[in-house]
């Protein structure tokens, strides 16, 4: 008789859970009651965030989650309702001694709910009020004295605070907040309104309005933190450049990083003067800033020479050769240019194979640069090689096969890839094969001419011979037909997926999605309007692929009810599932019958002999979170209400133009009137 497998120690459990994601550690915990107490080892618990809503429903948990020491608690749905009031007396009791990160974003919790629940909480490292804007409205949060002491003990160690879209913070209660923090390091104020242009004051010493938040006031908080504020968050406000210069000029402030996203009064003065005034940069966010020129990145290359993340996308003013310089930056790790039309990429591809480039690309985001094409791709993949962890190429319209072959072959570290809207994209790219003249069937080896060969040729992809130089390992025209004799490597040798975007690659067919989407870590998918798949596509996808969370398969008109029963049963992790315009989704699963003039019951019991697809979906995917069903026009409301009753964790739910139907009547959740008023409208 075989021996019984001995027990582990919690303790080596948990070493063995470290290795594992998330996803993967919540599946473990159901092993056994071992493998469960191993799952709520307080080193398990930094990167698990806890999205909880004021309800009754939560009361219970609450009490379970403080078994569990939780570091991070994202609440929704407060208010001065009494069952608001009840939860966080119940996180008071049960959490807030752990707690180390919490989040009340968009919250109408009321001030003293707000006082009664973060003086509990003496342990934060993070705070996140953005657009709790009931807090703020009467000016008058800790007024108190008494509120303002234990707010200030309770706050000592707080190192970030988002005050981001508070339109009523003003310069009383943005220092009354501010006070009680005295070793923040990062402070938001994105979207918030600020005066820039003027003195509120007129010179006066003194910084008590309640009705504005001004630039003076903010002054005075940098310069009375400038030794502990290391990162500065005002997006998307109308800061001027004299006003980000008498910020970055403050004595003593050593920024850290510093985001400018979409802040349209920024002109290259402006980044000249944060380079000199702050060369210890690390992460620049300047997206949007729609003013700016190769100047400002000129001066970045030249004075930032710690930087590791710089974001320039949508600014348009950006040329191609003005990238050059960025890889000579060593730490350089994440550079976004998405939407700099201007940009195609074959001078940062120069700067990455010139001898004096340094830097290791982690992750490069050209989504949108619709100048960007093979050539470029092929030459930047050889250089990067496995170093690249995330490429992003949305709507890059020139990219065809050969970039695929290029990506397939050489980035083989790749764990984020997107390939939406590239429509020149085949099954021949994916299958790592080459396109015969006449169509036949696919070969690894070419031809005398190949199609690919020729319309490269038409396109005019390649730059000068002499502007690409084999002695700074630049690819050639040569390279590429030679490489055209040799094998490609198809998609799946990119083992280490796990987001895949081939959203309106509209020429996939089953032919390669069934052979090559087949990734054990692949976490998030999209397939929406590639509408040439069939079922067999999505239950081979759900065959191999069984780690996926979240899955988008909106406008495949072909996939029907029995292909998405077939996939469901294998999509045991599925929490977000988008199949809208789906039309040939069809099934009702929860039988109308009415009553009184337009009432109509709801029997949630499905007949045996029914076709059961929104049944199968309901039993197979459990954590289940979101659904967009949206003109699915065989569904109706009175299904997805239905479903709602019966599957509690399904909170996010897009039923926009179902089919004309009986409507039950409202089952008393918001989700239901919700749906309710959708369909009146």
């Amino acid at each position: 008789m075989e021996a019984e497998a001995p027990d582990l120690p919690v303790e080596v459990i948990c070493y063995i859970m470290r290795f594992l994601s998330l996803s993967d550690r919540k599946e473990a915990s159901l092993v056994n009651r071992a493998w469960y107490a191993a799952s709520l080892d307080r080193s398990l618990q930094k990167d698990v965030i806890y999205n909880l809503q004021a309800s009754s429903t939560f009361l219970e948990s609450l009490r379970d989650l403080g078994w569990r020491q939780s570091l991070y608690m994202a609440l929704s749905n407060l208010d001065g309702a009494p069952i608001s009031k009840m939860v966080i007396q119940s996180i008071v009791l049960h959490l807030a001694a752990h707690l180390e990160n919490l989040s009340l974003r968009g919250s109408y919790i009321t001030e003293a709910s707000f006082v009664t629940l973060i003086t509990a909480c003496h342990n934060l490292r993070g705070l996140d009020i953005s657009g709790c804007n009931c807090l703020f409205m009467s000016g008058t949060l800790l007024s108190k004295d008494e509120s303002k002491v234990r707010m200030a003990e309770a706050l000592v160690n707080l190192k970030e605070l988002n005050l981001s879209n508070l339109r009523y913070l003003s310069d009383l209660t943005f220092d009354r907040l501010t006070d009680c923090t005295p070793n923040l390091r990062k402070l938001s104020l994105a979207s918030c309104h600020i005066t820039f242009g003027f003195d509120p004051y007129h010179g006066a010493n003194t910084s008590n309005s309640t009705a504005v938040l001004s630039l003076r006031n903010i002054l005075r908080f940098i310069n009375r933190r400038a030794a502990t504020l290391k990162i500065l968050n005002l997006s998307r406000t109308t800061i001027t450049s004299e006003a980000v210069l008498s910020v970055v000029q403050v004595a003593g402030l050593c920024l850290e990083g510093l985001e400018l996203q979409h802040c349209k009064g920024i002109t290259d003065e402006a980044v000249s003067a944060i380079c000199a005034c702050q060369p210890g940069l690390a992460t620049l966010d300047l997206t949007g800033c729609a003013e700016l020129t190769g100047k400002s990145v000129l001066a970045i290359a030249s004075s930032l020479r710690c930087l590791e993340c710089l974001s320039l996308g949508r600014i348009r003013h950006i040329t191609d050769s003005v990238l050059k310089d960025l890889p000579t930056i060593r730490t350089l790790q994440a550079l976004d240019i998405s939407e700099c039309y201007q940009v195609s990429g074959c001078d940062l591809v120069k700067g990455l194979a010139s001898p004096k480039a340094a830097s290791k690309l982690v992750r490069l985001n050209f989504s949108c640069c619709t100048m960007v094409n093979d050539s470029c791709l092929f030459s930047m993949a050889k250089i990067l090689g496995r170093n690249l962890r995330e490429l992003d190429l949305t709507s890059c319209l020139y990219i065809s096969d050969i970039s695929v072959h290029a990506i397939a072959n050489h980035l083989r570290g790749l764990t984020v890839l997107r390939l939406g809207w590239c429509k020149k994209i085949t099954d021949w790219g994916l299958l790592g094969l080459i396109k015969a003249n006449d169509d036949s069937q696919p070969h690894n080896k070419g031809d005398d001419e190949p199609e690919f060969s020729r319309s490269f040729g038409n396109m005019g992809f390649f730059a000068p011979p002499k502007l690409w130089d084999e002695k700074l390992q630049v690819i050639t025209e040569s390279d590429i037909e030679t490489s055209k004799e040799k094998e490609q490597a198809s998609l799946s040798a990119l083992t280490h997926l796990k987001d895949l975007s081939l959203t309106a690659c509209t020429k996939l067919t089953d032919t390669s999605i069934m052979k090559e989407i087949r990734f054990d870590e692949l976490r998030t998918l999209s397939l929406s309007m590639v509408r040439e798949i069939t079922d067999e596509s999505i239950v081979s996808i759900a065959t191999h692929c069984r780690s996926l969370e979240q899955l988008s398969l909106s406008h495949c008109g072909q996939l029907t009810d029995q292909g998405l029963i077939g996939a469901v049963s294998h999509l045991k992790r599925l929490t977000h599932l988008d199949i809208s315009c789906c039309d040939k989704i069809t099934i009702h699963l929860f039988p109308c019958r009415k009553v009184e003039s337009d009432l109509v019951l709801v029997d949630v019991t499905p007949p045996v002999s029914a076709p059961r697809m929104l049944e199968v979906l309901l039993k197979e995917c459990k954590w289940l979170e979101s659904l967009d069903v949206s003109m699915c026009g065989g569904l109706t409301i009175a299904d997805i209400e239905g479903l709602q009753l019966l599957h509690p964790t399904l909170t996010d739910v897009h039923a926009r133009c179902l089919g004309e139907a009986d409507l039950p009547p409202t089952l008393g959740t918001e989700t239901g009137q919700e749906l309710k008023g959708e369909r009146e409208r």
